[in-house]
């Protein structure tokens, strides 16, 4: 018996198979227990339970609730009686003087009693001394704010609920009617309403409160304009500065990739090692390449931020210096894989080098130029978003200054909507481009032959 022979008994094979299954199963076993021992020392190094502990509900839903809706202030100034009415509190949105919404009752003279009719029999009553709510099921509340001691609080006998806050400088209740705070200088009474109040006009403008049918027979009988600069240059939601923000955003996408793209393409020859014979040269131009992609775009805007200063253009040039590394060495690979025989046809009718070029390569990378420019843009639309934020241009900025105050969610929606919709028609017009340029799909018309071998357009 030979040595082969001896090793192909079925005692070796069986000993052979079992280690092979054994090995398999302690692999199968051994990479989930792996990830799980990962995923334990995430969980404590991070914090986990900590983290969720601090997690504030009561906040995110406020949040929430602001980003699909609106609040109506109604403020007294406790100093002096006063009562203004504001739409988020914001002085673009206030009532005229002596104005209000219908749930409010406005006293005839300064320091008279104001009545806050929060529906469901919540009631809030601005006194000359004292406020009062009346809330059903819990009894009324009264608040005087006085200079010497403070807020001073009447609540009714027993425990105070968690969605009463009390102190000696502050009363704040919170239901699901509305909200009252009061503090030394001033009383407020928040209600909400489901929508984006005043987004189309404002207070001011003579078609606030005009129905959609009313607006559009103004419309035809020869006030388009009117209504049109109303809405265009509405001061509390400012369609005019958005729309130019997008477009501020759209331009810093298409400059920073077409630039990336045209500087690429010719540095990317000399990366290409069939096009750059030159040894030092071609490892020069790959370690520039990998140099401008090695550090994210974001980092190139903060630096080229303190260099250039804030504004879109230097939004730009981060996404250009970024993609230029991107592309080069896209491109380099693209050139790389060329269909030599193209070449060497062209060069065989006396074609200079450069004409070789023009005619034996650039038409073979060009689907892949083209596929990665329109990729890239549609990318780049995103990140110039986050790239405004720091550079102080395009929607980024606006949505950033809605975050910070954290009072304008409403806003931020607004935006993230406007983004969103700024993507989609991006990936669109993207696909349509490359379906016209790279397949060369000519829309909805298409070339067919007769019986008779003429060519005719069906629609």
């Amino acid at each position: 018996m030979t040595i082969l022979e001896a090793d192909l008994t079925p005692a070796t094979l069986k000993q052979d198979m079992d280690r092979l299954f054994f090995k398999k199963k302690l692999l199968n076993f051994a990479v989930p227990a792996l990830i799980l021992v990962y995923m334990g020392y995430v969980f404590v190094a991070f914090d986990m339970a900590g983290l969720w502990q601090r997690v504030s509900w009561q906040n995110a839903q406020t949040l929430v609730s602001d980003t699909y809706s609106y609040k109506t202030h109604v403020t007294r100034d406790n100093r002096d009686g006063s009562v203004s009415v504001a739409i988020e509190g914001e002085r673009k949105g206030a009532y005229p003087e002596g104005d209000s919404p219908a749930w409010v009752s406005l006293g005839e003279t300064a320091g008279a009693e104001t009545a806050i009719d929060l529906e469901n029999g919540h009631l809030v009553r601005f006194g000359a001394e004292s406020i009062e709510y009346d809330i059903p099921g819990y009894g009324l509340v009264r608040a005087t704010p006085t200079r010497a001691k403070g807020v001073q609080a009447e609540l009714p006998a027993g425990a105070v609920p968690d969605w009463i806050s009390v102190s000696k400088n502050r009363l704040a209740i919170k239901t699901d009617a509305g909200r009252l705070t009061v503090t030394r200088n001033r009383a407020e009474v928040f209600r909400y309403f489901n929508g984006w109040e005043l987004f189309f006009f404002t207070l001011d403008s003579p078609y606030h409160g005009l129905s959609i049918g009313e607006v559009l027979t103004r419309a035809a009988s020869g006030e388009a304009g009117a209504i049109l600069n109303d809405f265009w240059n509405n001061k509390m939601w400012r369609h005019r500065d958005v729309a130019w923000a997008i477009a501020e955003t759209l331009l810093m996408a298409f400059l920073g990739t077409i630039g990336a793209g045209i500087i690429a393409l010719p540095l990317a020859f000399i990366a290409a090692r069939n096009f750059s014979p030159f040894g030092p040269l071609r490892c020069v131009a790959r370690r520039f390449f990998d140099f401008l992609r090695g550090v994210d775009s974001l980092i190139w805007t903060v630096v080229l931020a303190r260099a250039f200063g804030p504004g879109p253009l230097t939004g730009a040039l981060a996404i250009l210096v970024t993609d230029t590394g991107t592309f080069g060495k896209i491109f380099s690979e693209a050139l790389e894989n060329v269909d030599e025989k193209q070449i060497e046809g062209i060069a065989s009718t006396g074609a200079k080098p450069a004409q070789r070029y023009r005619f034996g390569v650039i038409p073979q990378i060009t689907p892949v130029l083209l596929s990665q420019l329109l990729y890239f843009l549609e990318s780049n639309t995103r990140s110039a978003t986050i790239i405004g934020a720091i550079t102080g241009g395009g929607i980024g900025l606006l949505l950033t200054q809605a975050i910070i105050t954290q009072k304008d969610w409403e806003e931020v929606a607004y935006y993230i909507v406007l983004i969103i919709l700024m993507v989609m028609m991006m990936d669109w017009l993207s696909g349509w481009l490359r379906r016209r340029l790279i397949k060369g799909e000519g829309g909805k018309t298409k070339r067919k032959a007769r019986a008779d071998g003429k060519a005719f357009l069906l629609p």
